[in-house]
């Protein structure tokens, strides 16, 4: 990315350009598709716990995340929010109400200030059929959230909240350059503790219990897993479960 991504500044048409083309999703497309792109994209800022989409709303726009950060929410029938995966910049989401014309699946908030872009509705269609290359990235990704959203429903159903905590810890942990694993940009506890469906302190807790078993090591905005295979085996031990008053919300 650019510093045309700056808040305070409405980009220009050759900024947003060169936004587009950092957008894997149009790595490769030929310039005159992003020109006819970028003409049509409309720029907003939106700030921190402000709402992106609203779940069950008309699907009207194709997004972009230029900078910033979001988060993909949903709610249980009993009015819990549950976190699911979170946007960074170069990723495009709202597709799945363009594609099926079906209301919005989720909502998205922002977890910090970012700046989107939007594609109309009939744009999007238009840009999307007529485009095999963006077609086939779309089909991985969305091969790709089914196998992630089986993995979460997965997490959500364990018993034991700790548990819940070093699952997630694992499924976000990657393997970095020079075959450190680590998981960037951790998300907070309040986020963690939405998605695992506990309490903030429990997921303080449960970080805790890792860092001073030497599992995990806290870098800045990183988690350094210093001990993988700890990890995963921390995710079936009751040796370090929470009491069973930590288990569950409230």
């Amino acid at each position: 990315m650019t510093s045309g991504a700056d808040l305070n500044t409405a980009p220009t048409p050759q900024t947003i350009t060169i936004h587009l083309q950092n957008i894997p999703l149009l790595a490769g497309v030929d310039e005159a598709a992003l020109n006819r792109l970028a003409a049509a994209l409309q720029i907003k800022k939106v700030e921190r716990t402000q709402q992106v989409i609203e779940k069950g709303t008309a699907g009207e726009h194709l997004l972009f995340l230029l900078a910033g950060r979001l988060q993909v929410v949903d709610l249980t029938e009993d009015g819990r929010e549950i976190g699911l995966n979170f946007l960074v910049p170069g990723d495009y989401f709202g597709e799945l109400s363009i594609i099926d014309n079906l209301p919005r699946a989720a909502s998205v908030v922002a977890c910090e200030h970012s700046l989107i872009a939007l594609l109309p509705k009939q744009q999007a269609q238009a840009f999307i059929y007529h485009t095999p290359l963006v077609v086939e990235r779309m089909l991985k990704r969305m091969a790709n959230s089914i196998r992630t959203a089986t993995n979460f429903r997965a997490i959500v159903g364990i018993p034991q909240a700790f548990q819940r905590v070093f699952a997630l810890l694992n499924q976000f942990a990657k393997v970095a350059p020079g075959g450190l694993v680590v998981i960037e940009k951790m998300p907070t506890q309040q986020e963690i503790a939405i998605m695992v469906n506990t309490s903030r302190e429990t997921v303080s807790r449960a970080i805790n219990a890792l860092i001073e078993r030497g599992v995990v090591e806290k870098d800045l905005r990183r988690l350094i897993v210093r001990a993988p295979d700890e990890l995963r085996k921390a995710m079936f031990s009751e040796a370090v479960s929470p009491p069973k008053d930590a288990t569950h919300k409230g």
